[in-house]
């Protein structure tokens, strides 16, 4: 993955970071292949390139298989959410604006070392000890597909209590994620899945899943996002639906998250690009460093002076953040995406 500004390829083991810490994981991210962008072309654009994959004198039906793979699953993903507009009280062509002709959707083929291949737990320790498959954190854009391929436990969700739910293997079914931008644009009714996974106990083998995650417009703007009073976004959810979410709020007595909701812009972001490569770049650091360092060195920056003002006014003490569009309000902005 190092090798290319567009974040596609081999990503090697404990070399991305989510929630501040090291993934216990390794995998290939590929996705809708692109030709090169131009010189011109927004730096975001970088995103859409050839997918590095494997060659097909040792794989030769892996880029056939995956790359079908794909396609069906953008095919699926688009009528997904449809049903969701509709599902809703919207047009069930109401996310279309948002999708390109020629859209990037990627996929990742991940393994999840068990603690023991991992050295992280030896005999004689707790056998329930948790490791960092990958963090907790949302994805970023609308709906995410997750096969998981072997059967073992990992997968845990997040539920309105802030308690972990463990996600089991379901032969012949995938796993729906919510992402922060469907959130955002369905001003907070269908809410963002909080989400983990823990490394596989001690000698049970590698976790295998294949994740997919529906690509979106990478020009679309944040301003035009949230301005759906105006004919923006996927327009106005019906009140009588924001008030069934704010009921099953309600009856859970408010929403406990892990995950701060990020989907936004600012004075940085723009468009969903730009926070989608900002978001990259945080995530793959190694990749940052070798082709956006200007950027990289920006958002550290940043991060220290947080750090520095949360330490301030909370004297280092970790608290509840809130997260998500405000229910009781109209609806929530849209923001950078995690």
């Amino acid at each position: 993955m190092v090798n290319a500004p567009s974040f596609l390829g081999y990503n090697r083991l404990a070399t991305e970071i989510t929630a501040n810490s090291t993934d216990y994981r390794e995998q290939i991210d590929l996705s809708t292949d692109h030709e090169l962008p131009p010189p011109s072309a927004p730096l975001y654009r970088n995103l859409f390139a050839p997918t590095q994959w494997p060659s097909a004198e040792y794989m030769p039906n892996f880029k056939p298989v995956y790359s079908d793979y794909i396609t069906r699953m953008g095919d699926i993903s688009i009528y997904f959410t449809s049903l969701i507009a509709e599902a809703i009280g919207l047009p069930p062509d109401a996310f279309n604006k948002y999708f390109d002709v020629d859209q990037q959707h990627k996929l990742k083929i991940v393994k999840y070392p068990d603690l023991k291949e991992l050295g992280l737990w030896k005999e004689g320790d707790d056998v329930n000890l948790e490791g960092q498959g990958v963090g907790p954190h949302k994805d970023s854009m609308f709906t995410s597909y997750l096969l998981q391929v072997t059967q073992h436990r990992g997968l845990q969700v997040q539920n309105l209590q802030g308690k972990w739910v463990d996600c089991p293997p379901v032969d012949g079914t995938l796993v729906v994620a919510i992402g922060q931008g469907m959130e955002a644009l369905t001003q907070g009714v269908c809410m963002s899945t909080t989400h983990r996974v823990l490394s596989p106990a001690p000698g049970s083998g590698p976790r295998f899943s294949v994740p997919f995650f529906q690509g979106v417009s990478l020009d679309a703007e944040f301003d035009e996002l949230n301005d759906y009073e105006n004919g923006g976004g996927v327009g106005k959810v019906p009140e009588e639906i924001k008030k069934l979410r704010r009921l099953v709020v309600e009856r859970n007595g408010g929403r406990l998250d892990d995950v701060e909701f990020t989907f936004k812009g600012g004075d940085i972001a723009k468009t969903l690009g730009e926070a989608t490569l900002r978001n990259r770049i945080k995530s793959h650091p190694d990749v940052g460093q070798r082709w956006y360092p200007e950027i990289l060195r920006e958002m550290r920056e940043k991060q220290r002076r947080l750090e520095e003002e949360r330490k301030g006014v909370d004297g280092g003490n970790e608290r509840q953040i809130p997260t998500g569009p405000d229910l009781q309000t109209s609806g929530g902005k849209a923001v950078e995406a995690h």
